[in-house]
């Protein structure tokens, strides 16, 4: 259940990828009883008010929720920023902020992305490090850096990890996040079929499909 704080944010899930490294589409791998896109979903859900699906134009995706709007990428082949831009366009004027992060986080916690929002402040953004690495799909943003992402895009700058630093991102290191995610499972996506077992394996026994 969204807080009076978290409601005014957002979720962006991307689903986009070509998932090349896994070589079936990631959205509908199975875990548990239910696939991994609706399972990041309902996590997210869990935490924001409302929540988009960026994917692209071409894709088969699992069942959603009748109240989770799919978006399509700004700009074709273009990686993660053109699920986000695509996302942001269809928060303005709902949200102030929206949580981003990827349809391969099956362990993402909850709690994790409501410790985001506290921290977020007057902040452009907030952002994870861990082991000298920002996580630029496992953060939230403002809406307002809404006209970097757009020229970003427009330049040909793809790059979520420039755009996180040029937003002006607060960066929190992963030990002050350890607190709500003691194992700091929400940055564990899911790229390969190695990395997927191993992930799956180590899931709590939920249902939701």
């Amino acid at each position: 259940m969204a807080s009076p704080l978290t409601a005014r944010v957002g979720g962006i899930v991307l689903c986009g990828g070509q998932s090349r490294r896994m070589g079936q589409p990631k959205a509908w791998l199975p875990c548990g009883e239910e696939y991994l896109l609706p399972r990041v979903v309902r996590l997210v859900r869990e935490a924001v008010g409302s929540v988009v699906v960026a994917g692209r134009r071409d894709q088969e995706l699992p069942p959603l929720p009748a109240d989770v709007e799919v978006v399509y990428d700004a700009v074709e082949n273009a990686g993660p920023l053109a699920g986000m831009a695509a996302g942001f366009e269809a928060l303005t004027g709902r949200c102030a902020a929206a949580f981003v992060c990827s349809c391969d986080n099956p362990l993402i916690r909850p709690e994790l992305i409501r410790r985001f929002v506290e921290l977020l402040g007057d902040a452009p953004a907030v952002a994870p490090e861990h082991e000298g690495r920002v996580h630029p799909l496992m953060a939230v943003y403002r809406i307002s850096t809404r006209s970097l992402l757009e020229e970003m895009l427009a330049s040909g700058q793809l790059r979520a990890t420039d755009f996180v630093h040029r937003c002006g991102a607060r960066f929190v290191p992963s030990r002050d996040l350890v607190e709500v995610d003691p194992n700091l499972d929400s940055l564990r996506n899911v790229n390969d079929p190695e990395t997927y077992a191993r992930v799956v394996s180590a899931m709590p026994n939920q249902t939701g499909r």
